[in-house]
């Protein structure tokens, strides 16, 4: 009798091209596999551990071996289908916790204790090509043949001696798409006002592509003190001037120096990107990377890692350092109240079953139709799907 190792917990297939975008409910749209994500700090995995994490519910386990150097493979033992990140990492892979089978960076069986060296061993599991940059473990879930052609996230000011990075962890019970619209949206200040006070937002316009759109935004306060890790972040107090005088306006933008304060946010699918510089100056005061990804299957949590660079004062770099405590603090206090607002929207979108939003403002209607048109639909299984591998495609249709 033949035996055939099938999975438990399978991957989530990639839809076939036709049946990308055109998603009609953005809170239905599944996060597309096929880029890099930061699946994990750097820090979390040790030498000679494994670390479980998952992927819009698919587990995978990373690897750190002394000889392998750091590898990924699915948290699945092909024997007993129990997590290998509960395993053993050990002469440059990781053996299984409950019979040992041993299984490499590539993901193939090449231990199995109890058998003849010569025997061929069973099935291997997956394995993901994974980078380490900026303090992160990036995954590329998707189709492993593409991984090289998929641009990696360049996000330079994280690698800049001029700014001081804070890496963001979040873990926020909502759907990935509410993170981007929040971000996007600066008319929501209100909800920040015990934070900022009372701030107006102008909105300066929009550009866009297939897979991205930016926004310009300026700010002025209305009301209300600036808080001091406010004035850390954005190196001043109070505002600067803008340059108004035509030549002197001229002669700066032809120097790429910003004549006003302004924010730009870009959303390219699936990062997100704020960048916000003071008038008068040429690199932003504060650079923001962002990325947030699903960690169930029905892509109702999403994980959120982002790296914030904040700019050194010149020749005064060390004050940074001396105030960061106030910049955590206040940032802290932004991201929770933007936690508990889009999990509010979480909530309710689940006891209404669909998207009722009424969205006016272009930016963030630029917003979702780049999530809608880049996105694939959430699947929570393999059946009927062409993507799965024939024995699970007839495992599923009998």
């Amino acid at each position: 009798m033949s035996h055939q190792i099938l999975h438990v917990n399978e991957p989530t297939p990639v839809p076939p091209f036709e049946e990308r975008g055109n998603i009609p409910d953005i809170r239905k749209a599944g996060l597309d596999p096929d880029f890099w994500y930061p699946l994990a700090r750097s820090k979390d995995v040790a030498m000679g551990k494994a670390r479980a994490v998952t992927f819009a519910g698919d587990p995978i386990a990373l690897v750190r071996s002394k000889e392998a150097g750091l590898f990924a493979v699915e948290d699945r033992c092909a024997h007993r289908q129990v997590p290998l990140s509960v395993g053993v990492v050990e002469d440059g892979g990781i053996k299984c916790g409950y019979h040992g089978w041993k299984f490499d960076c590539t993901g193939s069986c090449t231990s199995v204790p109890y058998l003849d060296k010569c025997t061929l061993h069973p099935n291997s599991i997956k394995a993901y090509p994974c980078k380490e940059r900026y303090g992160l473990i990036f995954v590329f879930p998707g189709d492993p043949a593409k991984a090289d052609s998929v641009p990696f996230p360049e996000t330079p000011a994280a690698e800049d001696s001029r700014y001081k990075v804070r890496t963001l962890d979040r873990r926020i019970n909502c759907h990935w798409s509410f993170m981007h619209e929040n971000l996007m949206d600066m008319n929501h200040q209100f909800l920040h006002r015990k934070l900022m006070g009372k701030i107006q937002t102008r909105f300066l316009g929009k550009r866009e592509g297939d897979n991205w759109v930016e926004v310009d935004y300026s700010f002025y306060r209305k009301g209300g003190k600036q808080s001091l890790g406010e004035k850390v972040m954005i190196q001043r107090s109070g505002g600067a001037k803008e340059i108004k005088e035509a030549d002197a306006k001229a002669e700066a933008e032809a120097q790429g120096i910003k004549t006003r304060d302004i924010m730009t946010i870009r959303t390219e699918y699936p990062y997100q990107r704020l960048r916000f510089w003071t008038a008068g100056s040429k690199d932003p005061a504060l650079d923001l990377w962002n990325l947030y990804f699903p960690v169930d299957r029905e892509q109702r949590i999403n994980q959120t890692y982002g790296l914030m660079c904040i700019q050194r004062p010149a020749k005064v770099g060390f004050l940074l350092d001396v105030f960061w405590p106030a910049v955590v603090w206040f940032t802290n206090g932004i991201f929770s109240e933007d936690k508990w607002i889009c999990e509010l929207e979480q909530a309710a979108f689940d006891a209404q079953g669909e998207d009722w939003n009424h969205e006016i403002f272009p930016a963030i209607q630029s917003v979702r139709r780049v999530i809608t048109s880049n996105s694939v639909p959430i699947r929570a299984s393999w059946k009927g799907s062409k993507s799965a591998p024939e024995h699970v495609r007839a495992r599923a249709e009998a």
